[in-house]
């Protein structure tokens, strides 16, 4: 990823866990490296097809002194998820804020916090077998991407398969989704958990009907096993109502623990059907 890089932009703003700072200001000097694509910009010379660091670095100083933060690390962290929403070809960010007037009563060059923020790949699955399924997925849908962190790319197409476990219901409607997000993904699930609320989703039986139904299949290539959350989701490999989406949506996507695509996994479930 080719990289453009600012370093130590003095800015002069209102921060700090002290009331004196919040009154008086003081000076921070703020890095940012900026990880895109510029091969367009470098074959056309146009810098339309790149980043202006001029136009970042204003913005860089007008987000500062627009917003009040107590930390360096908040100021970090929000700043970058900023510019990487405000510039749509930016792919991932490093910021790095020196604070050289830290009150710490001892000589020092500076006190620093450096994030690094990035659009993470993201592969959800849709399902509902209550009420109107499809505007149950597409509410969904539309809350998900009225997120600002949140940028979705593709739907599948929604297919009806039967239920899995051993509960007698109704159909479903499934599908999966591609989406690029800022969220991590502990983040992505209580998002993902507030928009079942908001949709009414009621967990009375396990395996049991529901209004709306949404997981993580896929964070980036990450293996998450805790008691919240667990990814690559459980089982994706053995279930049809997922396989046949993400091999639609993804084909040549590996799954980070079996090692082999997605097409390769609904091959192999046609001719192993669980």
């Amino acid at each position: 990823m080719d990289r453009i890089t600012i370093s130590d932009l003095e800015v002069f703003a209102y921060h700090g866990v002290l009331k004196e700072e919040n009154s008086l200001g003081q000076k921070f000097l703020i890095s940012a490296e900026l990880y895109m694509d510029v091969s367009e910009a470098a074959k056309d010379d146009d810098i339309s097809k790149s980043i202006n660091y001029a136009n970042i670095c204003k913005e860089i100083d007008t987000f500062l002194k627009n917003h009040t933060f107590k930390l360096i690390e908040t100021m970090a962290d929000r700043l970058a998820k900023h510019l990487l929403i405000l510039y749509k070809n930016l792919d991932e960010i490093c910021i790095k804020i020196k604070k050289p007037w830290a009150p710490i009563l001892m000589t020092l060059d500076t006190v620093s916090v450096t994030v690094n923020r990035k659009w993470h790949n993201v592969y959800l699955s849709l399902g509902s077998n209550m009420g109107d399924m499809e505007d149950n997925i597409n509410k969904a849908i539309i809350l998900l991407d009225k997120e600002e962190d949140c940028h979705l790319i593709r739907v599948s197409t929604l297919r009806l398969t039967k239920p899995v476990g051993p509960v007698k219901q109704n159909d479903f409607l499934n599908g999966a989704l591609y989406m690029k997000t800022l969220k991590n993904p502990y983040e992505l699930l209580a998002l993902i958990g507030s928009i079942e609320n908001e949709l009414k989703r009621v967990r009375e039986i396990h395996w049991g009907p529901r209004t709306i139904d949404l997981d993580i299949l896929l964070y980036d290539d990450q293996i998450i096993q805790s008691e919240e959350l667990i990814i690559p989701h459980v089982e994706m490999d053995k279930r049809l109502f997922v396989l046949e989406p993400m091999a639609e949506l993804a084909p040549w996507l590996r799954h980070p623990v079996l090692g082999v695509t997605m097409r390769e996994l609904l091959g192999t479930w046609y001719h192993n059907p669980v």
